[in-house]
């Protein structure tokens, strides 16, 4: 089995939630990333050096990507905490080695991943580090996801979206159940599923979220954390807006 968690953001108490409910499952082999593990957050070097230690695979957001790349097209909140995390994770002419590593890091990260009939990446098949595939596409957009379909085979995972689900063929987006329920990917069937937002969950409801895959079905898992602490933080933090805290009391 492989646990699947994205779009970390920073926050520390989400994320150490989220592995400690991993470290109890039985049968997790491996730990993906689907990307974004910095932005919006107050803690990047924490989510930085436990992903560098916990994961197998990480893959590149466009959070991460931003750091390099810049974010001139980010709102002026994301743009703002990715501005912060440059200052906190750049290295200069005397940091230390530790510091340079997380960044090559982060500078170093793929785009794809797969694993036979699996396709890993953050955003979508057909542009893995920027691209939206929304939970309305299916009744918005029907065109888009159609030629998304039409850029891969087999199942694809991830995150981007921070919503959480599953759209088939029909073009259906499918909220995960609740509780122990699994769902099924059968061998065959073309889907394209969300992992959910660990750091900064935008379905309603303020829980980390990660999923795990097993063989040919998935899981979905809500995980309580203390978003208090990380809003305190947030709002301790220069260089990090107001509503970045106020967002993850709601799951918005």
């Amino acid at each position: 089995m492989i646990a699947l968690i994205s779009d970390l953001h920073s926050n520390r108490e989400a994320l150490d939630a989220v592995f400690a409910v991993i470290d109890r499952l039985p049968g997790i082999e491996k730990v993906y990333c689907l990307g974004d593990v910095v932005g919006y957050g107050p803690e990047p070097e924490y989510c930085v050096d436990k992903v560098r230690e916990r994961c197998e695979v990480c893959l590149l957001g466009n959070h991460d990507e931003a750091l390099f790349n810049g974010a001139q097209d980010f709102n002026p909140h994301a743009r703002g905490a990715i501005e912060f995390t440059v200052r906190r994770l750049k290295p200069g002419i005397l940091s230390t080695g530790t510091k340079r590593a997380r960044w090559e890091f982060l500078r170093s990260l793929p785009t794809t991943h797969r694993v036979g009939r699996y396709l890993f990446v953050h955003a979508s098949p057909r542009d893995p580090v920027r691209e939206y595939v929304l939970a309305t596409d299916g009744f918005l957009n029907p065109e888009k996801l159609e030629a998304i379909f039409r850029t891969y085979e087999g199942a694809c995972f991830v995150g981007h979206t921070h919503q959480p689900g599953v759209f088939r063929r029909n073009l259906r987006f499918e909220v995960p159940p609740e509780g122990d329920a699994w769902v099924d990917l059968p061998e065959g069937e073309q889907v394209l599923v969300n992992v959910g937002s660990v750091g900064q969950p935008r379905d309603g409801d303020p829980r980390a979220c990660f999923a795990v895959l097993d063989g040919s079905r998935m899981r979905w898992f809500r995980v309580p954390y203390d978003f208090n602490a990380t809003m305190a933080k947030i709002r301790a933090t220069p260089g990090l807006d107001e509503v970045l805290a106020r967002r993850l009391a709601i799951g918005r």
